[in-house]
């Protein structure tokens, strides 16, 4: 994939996103929305940034079973259960992306939902990629 990361001037300076991403490729892979699920179905992580490690880490194994790379990200849509908790936290998620996908940043969305599919789930991640 080509992707060409847009970030206006006339908008203010994205931290951990980008405000716009041009994909040019021959694939589109749609990424199901991942929490902290192990392998036997069972949320792991106590804290926001545990669970958030995790569920990046599942988000980016399916995304790599499609033969795609973090960079092959166009959109990555966040919906957590507390919003302060991940402002407070957002440091620390920032490195943690950083570690586990670079930075390449997709166009970024983060949402507050009231609950996930599993009651212990604090963080969900879904997007999409484009591939060459």
């Amino acid at each position: 994939m080509t992707a060409e990361r847009i970030n206006p001037p006339e908008l203010s300076p994205p931290t951990g996103f980008s405000h716009a991403v041009v994909a040019t490729g021959s694939r589109l892979v749609f990424l199901a929305g991942q929490t902290a699920l192990d392998a036997d179905g069972k949320v792991v992580g106590e804290s926001l940034p545990e669970q958030f490690e995790k569920a990046l880490d599942n988000l980016l194994t399916a995304l790599a079973a499609a033969g795609g790379t973090p960079s092959d990200l166009a959109r990555v849509t966040v919906y957590a259960t507390d919003i302060g908790a991940y402002r407070t936290h957002a440091p620390e998620l920032g490195r943690i992306w950083r570690e586990s996908a670079g930075r390449d940043y997709p166009a970024m969305a983060v949402v507050e939902v009231v609950r996930l599919w599993d009651d212990q789930a604090a963080v969900e991640l879904d997007g999409f990629a484009v591939l060459p």
